[in-house]
C-alpha cells in the first residue's frame, strides 16, 4: 500500500517473547515514510508488557506510551500520540493510561491523532484533545453470538464513528482469540487517507 504512517494497535502477541521472538520478526519488515508505531494491548499485558516493548523497537517499531511524536508531512505538523492499553491500570506492569499526558504540550492547531488499543478508552481521548482516535480489540465481534457480547464492554465494535468532537475508527484486526475462527466479522488492514476539512 506504500503508507506513509503504520499504525498497530495492540495484541501484536499472545505469548511470550521466549517463545514468540521468532513468530514476531516479520515486523521488522514494516517500512513507510514517517515510521511504523505501536502501543499496547491487553494481551501484552498479560504477557510480559516491558519485554515486548523492548522486542519491538528491536523490530525498528516505536511504542508510543502515554507519548506522542510530531511529524511533518510536507510542510505540515501531524501528531501521533499513543496510550498504554486501558487494562494498563489493573496491570503489575505499573503502567497506567493517560490521553492527557500523551497529549501534553501537543502543538496548537495541529491534528491529533490517537493510537488506543481499546475503543473505550475514546471518551478520555476526545476530552483530551484528539481529533481521531484508532482502535482494534474487538474482532469486530469475531463470530455469533459472542458479537453480542462484546457491545456490552466496547462503546464501538467496527467502524467509523463519531464521539463530540473526534472520529473512531475501530478496525476489526487480522487475527482472532480463542476459537480460531470467524464468522461474520472478516479480518481486515485497513487504509486511511486524511484530508483536509473545509
Amino acid at each position: 500500500m506504500n503508507p506513509d504512517l503504520i499504525a498497530l494497535t495492540g495484541d501484536i502477541v499472545d505469548g511470550y517473547v521466549a517463545k514468540l521472538a521468532g513468530e514476531a520478526e516479520p515486523l521488522a519488515g514494516l517500512s513507510a515514510r514517517h515510521g511504523a508505531y505501536v502501543v499496547t494491548g491487553n494481551h501484552e499485558y498479560y504477557q510480559g508488557a516491558d519485554e515486548w516493548i523492548a522486542a519491538f523497537r528491536r523490530l525498528g517499531l516505536q511504542p508510543l506510551l502515554n507519548a506522542h511524536v510530531v511529524l511533518d508531512h510536507d510542510g505540515a505538523a501531524l501528531v501521533i500520540a499513543g496510550i498504554n492499553d486501558f487494562s494498563a491500570n489493573n496491570s503489575a506492569h505499573h503502567h497506567v493510561s493517560d490521553p492527557q499526558a500523551a497529549l501534553l504540550e501537543c502543538p496548537k492547531g495541529a491534528p491529533k491523532i490517537m493510537l488506543a488499543h481499546q475503543p473505550r478508552s475514546a471518551a478520555a481521548a476526545e476530552a483530551a484533545g484528539a481529533d481521531l482516535q484508532l482502535s482494534g480489540h474487538t474482532h469486530g465481534g469475531q463470530f455469533w453470538p459472542w458479537n453480542y457480547f462484546v457491545r456490552l464492554q466496547q462503546p464501538y465494535v467496527a467502524g467509523l464513528h463519531r464521539l463530540g468532537g473526534m472520529w473512531v475508527y475501530t478496525s476489526r484486526g487480522t487475527g482472532y482469540w480463542g476459537p480460531p475462527k470467524r464468522f461474520g466479522a472478516p479480518s481486515e488492514i485497513t487504509l486511511i487517507t486524511l484530508s483536509q476539512g473545509e
